[in-house]
C-alpha cells in the first residue's frame, strides 16, 4: 500500500481522473471546482484502494491508483 499525500500537487492517476470526471458531469455547481474538492477526493480514492487491497490481498498498480 502506498501513502502518497503529495499526490494532490498534480499527479493524478486514472482513479483520480475518473472521480474528477464524474464530479464534473454529475456534481452540479459543486462539481465544477474540482481543485477545491481535491483533498476529499484523494481520501475517497485512497480508501477505495485500501479496501480493494485488503479484500483481494493484491496491490493496485501505481498507474491506476497511487
Amino acid at each position: 500500500m502506498n501513502s502518497n499525500s503529495g499526490n494532490a500537487a498534480g499527479n493524478k492517476d486514472y482513479v483520480d481522473k475518473g472521480l474528477e470526471g464524474a464530479e464534473k458531469k454529475f456534481g452540479g455547481s459543486a462539481g465544477q471546482n474540482t481543485e477545491k474538492n481535491r483533498n476529499v477526493n484523494e481520501k475517497i480514492t485512497d480508501a477505495g484502494r485500501n479496501m480493494f487491497e485488503k479484500a483481494t490481498g493484491k496491490d493496485v498498480p501505481d498507474k491506476v491508483s497511487n
